[in-house]
């Protein structure tokens, strides 16, 4: 049991440690000037991709101006696609489990805007064409990827992968968790830097 978990634990730090320094750095410049140019974010995966997605959202919406909300009159502007589980439902039913992330794009999607894709295989056909949307409006697109990237690292403008075996899930759902807290908490900084600093 105690080599199981080591093995684990050592494999997590691994993927942790060798996250790309330069693209994580890219992404936070990307929702930075999204952020000043009144933009908006909008992250979508499936399964546990889904669930970091919705996860992150919450964090980032509610804590990155928790400590000084009087100060801070423009906010981010942040939202997982679609946004409930039955307007998913109604895109798969009625026009294809394909473009339930892509339709709903469609609908919303402005230039000022960027796109976060989360898919651990980097194959998903309905995060590739969510990514074709965005694309097709030059509108960034952040992907955290895994395996070898796949399609997704292929398109992304901002190319996170965490490099494992194919079908080591649990290691790249963990990472990607862990980078998307890091968004959080470095904006949270930022903005408390700000108002403690001025």
């Amino acid at each position: 049991m105690k080599e199981f978990i080591d093995e684990f634990s050592k494999r997590s730090i691994e993927a942790i440690q060798s996250m790309p320094h330069k693209e994580v750095a890219k992404a936070l410049n990307i929702l930075q000037a999204v952020y000043e140019r009144n933009g908006r974010v909008y992250v979508f995966g499936n399964g546990g991709s889904w669930a970091i997605a919705g996860h992150w959202v919450t964090d980032f919406n509610k804590t990155i101006f928790s400590h000084h909300l009087e100060e801070h009159s423009r906010r981010f502007r942040v939202s997982r696609i679609p946004s409930s589980a039955e307007e998913l439902t109604a895109w798969a039913n009625d026009v294809g489990y394909d473009m339930i992330f892509a339709r709903p794009l469609e609908n919303v999607l402005e230039d000022t805007d960027v796109v976060i894709a989360i898919s651990s295989s980097g194959n998903s056909p309905n995060i590739i064409k969510a990514v074709e949307v965005a694309k097709r409006h030059k509108v960034p697109v952040i992907g955290l990827s895994g395996f070898d990237g796949g399609k997704l690292n292929e398109l992304a403008d901002v190319k996170i992968l965490v490099p494992t075996p194919k079908g080591d899930y649990e290691i790249v759902e963990s990472t990607h968790d862990t980078i998307m807290h890091l968004m959080t908490r470095y904006f949270k900084e930022y903005f408390n830097h700000l108002v403690e600093h001025p």
